[in-house]
């Protein structure tokens, strides 16, 4: 079968491996559609493990069933994870799976980015969902960035009637935008440096939008009646983004750290403000079952239109093309490889 293995964000390769076979309580799945994340193209984290083959926005249709497997049967069409939690251990009994050492080692092999996909027993068990009719493989891929945007929600506590800044109108940040006004938000804002993001994020729900060099909390105010944000998520790794993201928050709401910077990246906050206002600051990472279940629900319900965020449908063969949209996204938002489409 064909794969797309990554070398670097330049250096993308069609290669032949042998097809995969599933084992007892596995299945083999034949990818349809399969996303490119942004966490795909963060050069200085994937290049650390490279050769490797990506992928882990997928739906497709099950291929084989192994030994033992009765809940899927060939010709199912089907969402899967790549990572799930043994649900067992005490950080998946307090409320944080995305941080179970299980979930950490789980994959599919070899890779989203491949003609099939053998998904492991546990994923088999914790980590596949049906998809209804009503949900085409394109946007049965989008089930699991969405998650990880509605556990960002969850775990702020969001509600009706706040006000949300989304600082980066990426593919994560135009995510946030429409989960918010689903939600019930009063008004929503965001901030992007390229104006075809920024246009984006006014076509998905956003009330107003900003050039990220704007001073934020002056214009925010000047849009928002006098007041900044109760919710401010951080879409952005750079350093500046999250300051602007601390200077942009009404007392007594929260800052939700969505984007990852650098691992050697340090940021100043300011102490004495972020206490005197009582600032909750949260993160999160990855997205729980009961999130993927949810991120399902929104597309099939179209609260979250995820197909109008689609702007290049490439075959596997140009994946390294893929790469370069997603990495310098000066006119895109998804791309989105079909592996078995021609060319």
């Amino acid at each position: 079968m064909r794969v797309a293995v990554y070398y670097r964000n330049s250096d993308v390769r069609i290669e032949e491996r042998p097809r995969p076979r599933p084992g007892p309580g596995e299945v083999l799945v034949r990818i349809e559609a399969s996303g490119i994340c942004g966490s795909d193209v963060m050069e200085w984290y994937r290049i650390q493990k490279a050769p490797l083959v990506l992928g882990h926005e997928i739906a497709g249709v099950v291929e084989e069933a192994g030994a033992g497997v009765t809940a899927y049967r060939p010709g199912d069409r089907v969402f899967a994870t790549h990572h799930v939690p043994c649900g067992s251990c005490p950080r998946c009994q307090n409320g944080h799976p995305s941080t179970c050492e299980t979930l950490r080692t789980t994959h599919f092999d070899p890779g989203g980015f491949s003609e099939f996909v053998r998904v492991p027993k546990l994923q088999v068990e914790r980590g596949i969902l049906k998809l209804p009719d009503s949900i085409s493989f394109e946007e049965g891929s989008f089930i699991e960035p969405l998650g990880c945007v509605v556990q960002g929600h969850r775990f702020a506590k969001f509600s009706s009637g706040r006000s949300v800044l989304v600082i980066g109108s990426g593919l994560a940040g135009l995510l946030h935008i429409q989960l918010a006004k689903a939600e019930g938000a009063s008004r929503v804002f965001a901030t992007d440096l390229v104006d075809y993001r920024l246009n984006a994020a006014r076509r998905l729900g956003a009330d107003a939008v900003f050039k990220a060099s704007d001073d934020m909390p002056e214009k925010l105010r000047a849009a928002n009646g006098g007041h900044l944000a109760d919710l401010v998520v951080t879409c952005a790794g750079a350093a500046g983004a999250i300051q602007q993201g601390l200077r942009s928050v009404e007392p007594g709401g929260t800052v939700l750290f969505f984007a990852p910077t650098s691992p050697d990246t340090e940021i100043p906050i300011p102490f004495w403000d972020l206490w005197r206002n009582e600032i909750t600051l949260i993160n999160t990472y990855a997205a729980s079952g009961e999130d993927l279940i949810s991120a399902m629900n929104l597309i099939r319900d179209r609260k979250v239109k995820v197909a109008d965020m689609v702007t290049h449908r490439l075959p596997l063969s140009k994946a390294l093309e893929g790469f370069r949209l997603t990495a310098e996204p000066k006119d895109s938002l998804k791309v989105i490889l079909f592996p078995h489409q021609g060319g």
